[in-house]
């Protein structure tokens, strides 16, 4: 295995183990010590979860609920080990986080020994005031979690289980799972401001890049909120909103240690405070002075009563003495004047630091700061210090900004200094024939146009001078091949996303469409009715126990099952708008209009599928399993996904087993060859892997049950196409390449 990695990265492997194997060695005196914190973490959290946090947490889960609903709600173990292992793993986890700091200060001599140490460490009361801001940071972002996030999230996802007809039955360990992992997420989070104003203080991350891409960081909070929260609008702008609040604040953090940090040498705290001593002290007293109102002209009754109207059981207390009400009013006014001191440093720093602009080197003039007229004003040296990567990217910039006319100007501005080089050069090439390499900084905006026109086909293109060696002749066949499959697929992507708008709105209309008619209780109308049509013998109330083992499980389905209805709904219109590109490219031979034909052949197969499977084959094998289970004296609990994608798989899942050997059928029909069907069944397979694997509960087994019936109605559809077409010596029509 060894010889698969370059010497750099066996290099990096060994010094890795050898900074480890340095460590253990250092510490090894010290190892019973960092083994007490591990012991510490490990049964303090154990018996802490035990005794206390399965409560807490419990409490947390039903503190928005109604009485009905709350009594609904069970915590179950599947397993007998489920709370012990849960406890032991999260115990084990605490340990080792908890035993980390003092095992590396225990083997702080290897680390110093290989430069790894910080060889100027920062002082302890900076330390200190770091490690108390990231303590207070986290402790604020899971207060939120927990007191605001988990109680209104668990009640939404409990009702929407009941309202579908499912008993959320959650599971320990998918629950706590949900929990801890959100926990984190909050927590982490709120390390923003801390994490943005070092990253700008240190110009590691220059406070420039945190305020120019802003909606790059939106759309990034948006997405992880997506993989951190259940799937549905509500609880993903809880979790989306207070962290784009918190990135804003952080943004300004970030400015304003930014300025502070570069005007360090100018800072004049006492004299900013002289010249502003007055406004200062206004701003405490008002602090103050609004909280001594709040609290003594009915603040905190209107605020108990704001909180009972969201259905909160939370209270909040007025001072209970007059000694407390004192200490909150000076703490505030305290807080107030430090705010406006701040302020006002900041501001006379900024205000410093744009007068001290005009004389200093004009290659540090940034470009996002100004408007387009700035930009016409800027002297000719910015746009020379640029590259062109810089320029576009800049434009770029102002385009996003909504600023069209200032990212012409900066083209503008950077073309014509770009030009005047040119020019320059072209005069000493008078003098001087001998070419150049580059002609100008960027070349003529001609070369620079055709340089980034190029396309990544460039590389495969024949010599035209037609100088290549025959050694290179099958090399260049396979570099046409690729590139005449690569141009098919970019024309007909190109066809298709010039409708993109139309395609995506449908996608999205669909499902919405059918996520809310499930999420208002259409699941549950289909439930009941699907009972309805069990033979006699099995009650419905042997099945009706659905249960929710995770807290997004219903919502999960929810938003598969739609998802999948919304695809098979727009794959015709996808199909209609890809069709003359597909045709142009010789790929099949009928014109437009055979979409129509196409979509009624397989929505008559989808559909007499569907209800042969509805009203036969699903309730047959649902009664076979419920009577087995019912003889076996078992307490029946289905869970939501296993038993809807049951359901889903024997009706809807006979109409696209139905619609398999129609579409071979058709595509013949549209060119495709029989002989090409038969030799493509590997990567057939592959893809319904695939897709089963995105689309279907995640485990194997069911996977498997997906492909391997869907693989043999394609070997049914060779079959067919066998016999229709003599074995692929009479097509239905002239396969591409026979045209």
């Amino acid at each position: 295995m060894s010889s698969a990695l370059d010497e750099d990265t066996r290099a990096t492997l060994d010094a890795g183990r050898e900074t480890a194997g340095a460590m253990l060695r250092a510490a090894q005196k010290d190892l019973q010590k960092v083994f007490i914190f591990f012991l510490i973490g490990f049964l303090g959290t154990f018996y802490a979860l035990r005794l206390y946090i399965w409560d807490f947490l419990k409490r947390v889960t039903r503190a928005q609920m109604s009485a009905q609903i709350s009594g609904d709600v069970s915590i179950i173990a599947q397993t007998p080990f489920d709370v012990i292992l849960l406890q032991a793993k999260i115990g084990l986890v605490v340990g080792v986080v908890l035993a980390i700091p003092p095992f590396l200060y225990f083997s702080r001599d290897a680390l110093v020994e290989r430069g790894l140490w910080p060889s100027s460490p920062v002082p302890v009361w900076q330390l200190a005031i770091i490690l108390l801001g990231m303590a207070t940071l986290f402790v604020l972002g899971v207060a939120y979690g927990y007191f605001v996030f988990f109680p209104f999230t668990f009640a939404f996802l409990a009702q929407n289980a009941i309202s579908a007809g499912f008993s959320p039955t959650y599971s320990i360990v998918k629950w706590a799972q949900f929990i801890f992992l959100l926990t984190a997420s909050f927590g982490l989070a709120s390390q923003l401001p801390l994490v943005m104003t070092g990253l700008s203080y240190t110009e590691i991350v220059p406070y420039e890049t945190f305020r120019d891409k802003w909606r790059h960081a939106a759309v990034g909070v948006f997405a992880v909120g997506a993989l951190f929260t259940p799937p549905d609008p509500f609880t993903q702008i809880m979790w989306a909103i207070p962290v784009l609040a918190l990135y804003g604040v952080s943004l300004y953090l970030a400015k304003i240690v930014t300025t502070a940090r570069r005007g360090s040498e100018r800072m004049d705290v006492g004299a900013s405070v002289r010249a502003h001593w007055n406004v200062i002290a206004g701003v405490g007293v008002v602090g103050g002075l609004f909280v001594y109102a709040f609290f003594e002209r009915g603040g905190i009754g209107y605020l108990n009563e704001g909180l009972a109207a969201i259905g909160s059981d939370y209270v909040v207390y007025a001072p209970s003495s007059t000694a407390l009400l004192g200490a909150y009013v000076l703490l505030a006014g305290v807080a107030a004047a430090v705010v406006a001191v701040g302020y006002f440093v900041y501001q006379d720093l900024d205000d410093l630091a744009i007068v001290e602009a005009g004389v200093g080197d004009p290659t540090e003039i940034d470009l996002g700061e100004l408007d387009a007229a700035g930009v016409r004003a800027a002297p000719p040296e910015v746009f020379e210090a640029l590259s062109e990567d810089e320029a576009m990217a800049a434009a770029g910039d102002a385009v996003d900004a909504g600023d069209k006319e200032k990212a012409r100007v900066i083209i503008d501005r950077f073309d014509a200094t770009d030009a005047s080089e040119s020019d320059a050069e072209d005069a000493d090439a008078a003098v001087d024939p001998e070419p150049t390499e580059d002609a100008g900084r960027g070349g003529s905006i001609g070369d620079r146009f055709s340089r980034a026109s190029d396309t990544f086909l460039g590389e495969f293109r024949d010599d035209e001078d037609g100088d290549e060696s025959d050694e290179s002749e099958g090399e260049a066949d396979e570099g046409g091949d690729f590139e005449g499959y690569y141009t098919d697929v970019a024309f007909i992507l190109d066809s298709i996303t010039s409708r993109a708008f139309r395609i995506v709105g449908l996608f999205m209309l669909v499902l919405a469409g059918t996520f809310g008619w499930l999420y208002t209780g259409g699941i549950k109308r289909v439930y009941e009715d699907f009972l309805s049509r069990l033979p006699a013998q099995v009650t419905p109330d042997e099945v009706l126990n659905v249960v929710a083992l995770h807290p997004m499980e219903a919502l999960v389905f929810e938003v598969k099952f739609s998802t999948i209805i919304a695809a098979i709904v727009t794959l015709p219109v996808v199909a209609y708008y890809a069709w003359p590109a597909l045709r142009e490219r010789n790929i099949i031979r009928q014109r437009q209009s055979a979409v129509f034909l196409w979509t009624g052949a397989l929505a008559a197969g989808l559909i007499g599928g569907f209800v042969l499977g509805y009203t036969t084959i699903a309730p047959a094998v649902i009664s076979w399993l419920v009577n087995d289970a019912v003889m076996a004296n078992m307490v029946i609990a289905y869970r939501i996904t296993n038993f809807f994608w049951l359901i889903f798989f024997t009706t809807a899942g006979i109409g696209l087993l139905a619609d398999v050997p129609i579409l071979m059928i058709l595509l013949n029909s549209a060119g495709i060859g029989y002989r090409t069907m038969r030799g493509r069944w590997r990567e057939v397979t592959v893809g319904i892997l695939a897709v089963a694997a995105v689309f279907t509960p995640a485990d194997v087994l069911t996977m498997f049950l997906v492909t391997i019936p869907l693989m043999v109605a394609y070997g049914i559809g060779l079959g067919v196409l066998f016999v229709i077409t003599a074995g692929g010596r009479r097509d239905l029509a002239p396969a591409r390449a026979d045209v």
